[in-house]
């Protein structure tokens, strides 16, 4: 595999940004080689600048569940972009859009897109303030919600009192309204609305959580969030950036038969476009200006490209109810050959799969949480890592994200992926 091409514009990216990425998580460092810079994609291959092609699991880390330049979804984007980029004015397709979300998701009355899933949590989170008048929120430990202030927190030595930043640049004056609990501990959570008498907005949670690696909640979990919540005046807000339009058109409250306060959604529902949206309850949501005195505003919000690309996205699926069936079974046949690999080798391996979402840890515990998933050997998933490259297969250069299977994958795709899998 031939990649002096990329490895040149990696050396000139490094004086321009930041180590030379525009998002931490492209940086390849944890698996000990230069991120590859890629030409184009189509279907399920990427194709990097020195033209190597790979199977893509990555999928853009979730938008691409068609796959790459789908052709109707290029289409609708290329017409919209003969109409004008932006207007800073309403048009059709806005209401369109809305339409289609609160059709698939019906506890999403009311929506509010923006461009970003940071912007749609830290607006969510707003709006829950705004509305029950508290300050106070929950957040576990290992969920991520994008980068705004209040969310970039982990737990400290008093893991569930307090709250210190995890990040330079966020004032621990702030973070301290954003208390952490253990994901899949009911315990934890209860100790916070007892610690914290009537002064917890809302508990925002990854139904799947799926920026620690996929880690599933246990049976009866997201019930027992729904339920306190409730109890304690505060709101349920699921973050469903990747598992919405992902797990089915109804996201993970459809699959879980949970119906939350407010949602918040991303990647799919711009087909690949820089898109969010979030929403819920009516009562809730006629608190965001101009109805209401919660304030939030953007200039590119529901920008007629990015509500084009979601449209068409978002109809297609529902044109084919058998694309969840086939990308869960593809997805189902990848985690089977990873437990077989794990049992013919020896090798301590732990497998989550929902969907078409999966992760292969790589340690000999189970792993529902974030201790779960921290006790992986990340050394075993760079060697991993580099064999799947440099076999044509291109995986999160990451332990802790998740594996994603588009509708482009074909059968064959799965059987060279096992292949590989398999003969490590």
């Amino acid at each position: 595999m031939n990649t002096r091409k990329s490895d040149e514009l990696y050396k000139v990216a490094k004086d321009l940004m930041p180590g030379g990425v525009n998002s931490p998580v492209r940086a390849f460092g944890s698996v000990g080689r230069n991120p590859l810079f890629i030409d184009h994609g189509k279907g399920d291959r990427i194709y990097d600048v020195d033209g190597n092609g790979y199977i893509d699991y990555v999928c853009s880390w979730g938008p691409g569940i068609l796959g790459h330049a789908h052709p109707e979804v290029i289409e609708a984007v290329v017409k919209a972009c003969y109409d004008g980029l932006t207007f800073g004015a309403p048009t059709g397709k806005e209401n369109q859009l809305a339409a289609l979300i609160r059709e698939c998701i019906p506890s999403m009355e009311m929506v509010r897109m923006v461009n970003s899933g940071t912007e749609a949590t830290m607006s969510a989170i707003r709006a829950a303030r705004g509305y029950t008048g508290r300050d106070k929120i929950i957040k576990f430990k290992g969920c991520y919600h994008g980068h705004s202030d209040g969310l970039l927190v982990q737990a400290g030595s008093a893991a569930l009192t307090q709250s210190v930043p995890d990040s330079g640049g966020v004032p621990a004056s702030y973070a301290q309204q954003t208390l952490v609990a253990l994901f899949n501990d009911e315990d934890s959570v209860r100790e916070l609305f007892e610690n914290n008498k009537d002064e917890i907005a809302a508990i925002i949670v990854e139904p799947v959580a799926a920026n620690m690696g996929v880690v599933l909640p246990q049976d009866g979990f997201l019930t027992f969030l729904r339920d306190i919540t409730s109890d304690n005046g505060a709101l349920l807000i699921f973050d469903e950036v990747i598992t919405g339009f992902r797990l089915g058109l109804g996201g993970a409250q459809e699959w879980f038969g949970i119906k939350p306060d407010l949602t918040t959604l991303g990647k799919i529902v711009g087909g690949g476009m820089p898109m969010a949206v979030y929403g819920g309850r009516r009562d809730i949501m006629e608190k965001v200006a101009p109805v209401g005195k919660v304030y939030q505003a953007g200039t590119l919000s529901g920008n007629p490209v990015a509500t084009s690309a979601g449209i068409r996205t978002i109809e297609l699926l529902q044109s084919d109810p058998g694309i969840y069936t086939r990308i869960e079974e593809r997805a189902k046949r990848l985690a089977a050959a990873f437990r077989e690999y794990a049992k013919k080798t020896g090798t301590p391996l732990h497998v989550n799969q929902i969907g078409s979402l999966l992760s292969a840890f790589f340690t000999g515990q189970d792993v529902h949480d974030y201790a779960g998933a921290v006790s992986s050997d990340t050394d075993a998933y760079a060697k991993y890592f580099n064999r799947m490259l440099e076999s044509g297969i291109y995986v999160a250069p990451s332990q802790f994200e998740a594996m994603f299977v588009s509708n482009a994958h074909t059968e064959e795709d799965i059987d060279t992926t096992i292949n590989v899998i398999l003969n490590q």
